[in-house]
């Protein structure tokens, strides 16, 4: 019997991901061989029985459970448990077919970049109008086209790795993990392509964004952010100006970031960096 080297270690974190787990790992071996990649799902904290659809859906998954409901206590342990690079921090609730994975870790193997993440699929079928005027303009700011972020999954060379493990702990990891690197260190690989399910109502949106903001006053307090990672008024009346069909949606972009922001204030006063505003939504 012929031995295959896996091409890229898989860490998953996952807590009570039973919804989506079993459709992120189908996908995640389509294509491939279940030798070519090394994957592990950390299930944190779990309540359902994730654990168990991993063991029906991926015969070649390895599964660690730790008692703690911790993201960042899941990838120190998956990250533990894994030898191979490039290493692929991929979420549960995200779908990343095996030839896509093949085409993000492409640039790693050739070392051309740290750093990798695919083109982003947002999928709004079951979102509001709201949720949909929203990112389409979030998705046209000049920062969220070219960071990591956003996208459920960041690929890493090992020296890439060891850069992202000196950083402190915080609460955005993906953003940590694409401002550790320069733009010329880091790639958003075309051809490669993850699919992402939006919120489906307004609540939800603003409740993820609470997160996302309260992460980003995180790293901002930390050093962590670039300032040209911020979103500007000139970034938004650029963008107005090469899109025009995103101006009348604009009203929508900025309320949510307000309300976000108030709400958000009151966790950045309390240094709550912990408590997770789950979306719900996309897990259905």
């Amino acid at each position: 019997m012929s031995f295959v080297s896996p091409f890229a270690s898989v860490v998953i974190p996952a807590h009570n991901e039973s919804a989506t787990i079993g459709r992120n790992l189908f996908q995640l071996y389509q294509g491939i061989w279940d030798e070519e990649i090394d994957v592990v799902v950390v299930c944190n904290g779990c309540t359902d029985d994730t654990a168990q659809r991993v063991r029906e859906t991926a015969l070649g998954a390895r599964v660690l459970e730790i008692p703690r409901p911790s993201k960042a206590e899941a990838m120190r342990a998956g990250n533990a448990s894994s030898a191979h690079f490039p290493r692929v921090h991929l979420d549960a609730d995200v779908v990343l077919s095996g030839p896509d994975l093949r085409r993000l870790v492409a640039p790693l193997q050739a070392g051309a970049v740290l750093a990798a993440a695919p083109e982003r699929v947002l999928v709004t079928a079951h979102s509001s109008l709201a949720v949909r005027c929203y990112y389409d303009v979030w998705q046209h700011l000049p920062q969220v086209e070219a960071g990591l972020f956003g996208r459920g999954v960041v690929a890493l060379s090992e020296e890439g790795q060891h850069r992202v493990d000196a950083l402190p702990p915080l609460m955005s990891d993906d953003l940590a993990a694409s401002e550790a690197f320069d733009r010329s260190e880091r790639r958003v690989v075309e051809g490669a392509v993850v699919y992402v399910q939006a919120p489906r109502h307004l609540a939800d949106l603003v409740r993820r964004r609470i997160r996302v903001v309260t992460g980003n006053a995180q790293a901002d307090a930390g050093g962590v952010r670039h300032p040209e990672s911020s979103t500007s008024w000139s970034d938004l009346a650029r963008m107005a100006w090469r899109h025009p069909h995103l101006a009348a949606k604009l009203p929508v972009f900025l309320a949510v970031t307000a309300v976000s922001r108030v709400l958000a204030r009151r966790r950045v006063r309390a240094g709550d960096f912990t408590t997770w505003q789950r979306d719900e939504s996309s897990r259905r």
